[in-house]
């Protein structure tokens, strides 16, 4: 068999002619992909400034000063972001309903490059500037799935189905690579964490109580007797470290993968609230499907056209190779090429932590997100702490901060609100998991409560003290448990909790405006 080298990268990076193709599941993709930007922003449009805003819980314009004084000219690459133009309320804002413009035309199919860019551009933005409220996995899952995007969408002001300029077969591979990593590199971690509980499959046990943000869906899987955790804990691995291959295996079984990794994420959907991260993981499996099995789930009108991409104008590979052809190929072959080489690297390195590999490549992406390693729930939470916020006048009768999302009043259920990320309960549930130490943020909320800051009093869901901001604020540590079901019958409750004591220093505003610490605190949780 004769091997033609010269035309492998037009093959693998070009334009894919081959027929059943994959422009309905690109289309479906895109839309999807846009819808979930569209939740990031959204979520941030109500939370950025009292995230990183000149009066937030970190402002972003000191954290980059002390960027800028330390990296100097180099700031820029290790900090890729708009704010270093200005990070005043406005600007912050104006990044964010920037990206929800783009997001909501990519779902529209306009200019879907172009706005992909902007998507990116805004969202590394604030992912950058954002420093506790940026740590998530989901955000790198975010920024690599749009970055590999940018290659995979269609070219064109309003491209449809895009039959001109079909996906290349890079581009497809690695977002399903992705989709791949994500759950094997999952798998991975739990093996290497050596947590007893996924040895002996108690690792559901109190999984759904002990999640960031459950639903009230989780308070009945919670119920269920141990056998049932137990199986789903032994599926959780067997699809991660084995079934997750099944997905370069020939068209049958990966439409059957589809069918599989889609009921499951809409297991954990319902059970959890982890903001975008299992809808991406679910539209990541749209890509499973090609044109021939999506044209049955269209209109009839539509049906030809999917299933036949030359239904619409298109052009031959040869047409393609002009200048700007052979520019957009090498483009596209070098930063493809690059993510593959870092995440398969990372992949290697997690099992081999002295394997000889290069480390440069990675090291270049880091600060953009965009080839990032996962391990979801390699250790399993063991209790659940809740961080209340207390304010009182006279030091004797504390009235507490009513939060937004987070478990606090024992007879309100749990409720579903992913994708919206609540960043600022979502980073609480973690403080509670370590020590005050490590998580300053929480005495800087306690300092923004004193002084009355709006912009951080709209992160939860009413100001107890509104006129004036109380003398004092404290920081108490709940550990909370879901009731069962005579409890749930008879009193009507959801929860169970008691209180462990303080979690960081108790702070006093002096008449002058001084802020002085009243008492410190005694107790420390135990880790995970």
């Amino acid at each position: 068999m004769n091997l033609d080298f010269k035309s492998f990268p037009q093959r693998l990076f070009g334009p894919d002619f081959a027929a059943p193709g994959f422009l309905a599941a690109r289309w479906l993709f895109l839309r999807a992909l846009g819808l979930i930007f569209f939740s990031a922003f959204y979520s941030l449009a109500f939370q950025i400034r009292g995230l990183i805003g000149p009066n937030g819980i970190l402002p972003a314009q000191d954290y980059l000063a002390h960027v800028a004084q330390v990296l100097g000219s180099a700031r820029i690459w290790y900090a890729p972001t708009l704010y270093w133009w200005s990070s005043s309320d406005r600007f912050l804002l104006g990044v964010v309903i920037a990206g929800m413009v783009a997001s909501l035309l990519l779902v529209l199919n306009i200019f879907p490059r172009a706005m992909l860019a902007v998507c990116m551009v805004a969202f590394l933005s604030f992912i950058a500037a954002a420093q506790d409220f940026a740590s998530y996995q989901s955000d790198g899952m975010l920024l690599e799935a749009g970055f590999i995007s940018l290659f995979f969408a269609p070219s064109g002001w309003r491209p449809r189905w895009g039959a001109s300029d079909p996906p290349s077969r890079a581009s497809r591979y690695l977002l399903i690579w992705l989709m791949f990593r994500i759950y094997f590199e999952s798998g991975i971690a739990k093996i290497l964490g050596h947590d007893p509980e996924w040895r002996d499959f108690t690792a559901m046990d109190q999984y759904y109580q002990n999640g960031p943000l459950p639903t009230w869906f989780a308070w009945y899987a919670h119920q269920l007797p141990h056998s049932f955790h137990a199986v789903t804990a032994a599926l959780t691995l067997l699809l991660e470290l084995v079934l997750i291959f099944a997905i370069f295996l020939p068209r049958p079984v990966r439409i059957a993968m589809f069918f599989l990794i889609t009921a499951w994420q809409a297991g954990v959907i319902l059970t959890s609230n982890y903001a975008f991260l299992n809808y991406l993981v679910l539209i990541l499996g749209i890509l499973l499907l090609d044109d021939k099995f999506l044209a049955r789930c269209f209109p009839r009108i539509l049906r030809a056209r999917v299933a036949s991409p030359g239904a619409e104008k298109t052009i031959s590979p040869d047409a393609a190779q002009d200048w700007r052809g052979n520019l957009r190929l090498g483009v596209q072959a070098i930063f493809l090429t690059w993510i593959f080489y870092a995440t398969s690297a990372l992949l290697i390195l997690m099992p081999f932590p002295t394997a000889p590999l290069p480390t440069s490549p990675i090291r270049a992406l880091e600060p953009f997100r965009v080839a990032n390693e996962f391990g979801l729930f390699a250790v399993m939470t063991r209790e659940r702490y809740e961080i209340e916020f207390q304010g009182s006048r006279d030091g004797q009768n504390w009235t507490p901060y009513p939060f937004r999302n987070k478990p606090q009043d024992v007879h309100a259920p749990p409720r579903i609100y992913a994708p919206y990320q609540p960043r600022f309960d979502w980073n609480l549930w973690f403080a509670s998991l370590g020590s005050w130490r490590q998580y300053p943020f929480v005495v800087n909320v306690e300092e923004r409560l004193l002084e009355g800051q709006p912009d951080v009093l709209a992160l939860f869901a009413a100001n107890p003290f509104p006129g004036n901001p109380p003398e004092k604020i404290r920081a108490v540590l709940w550990q909370y448990w879901f009731t069962d079901w005579s409890e749930k019958r008879q009193q009507g409750l959801w929860w169970r909790r008691e209180e462990i004591g303080l979690y960081a220093p108790s702070l006093e505003r002096l008449p002058g405006g001084k802020i002085t610490v009243l008492e410190m605190p005694e107790i420390s949780p135990s880790l995970p």
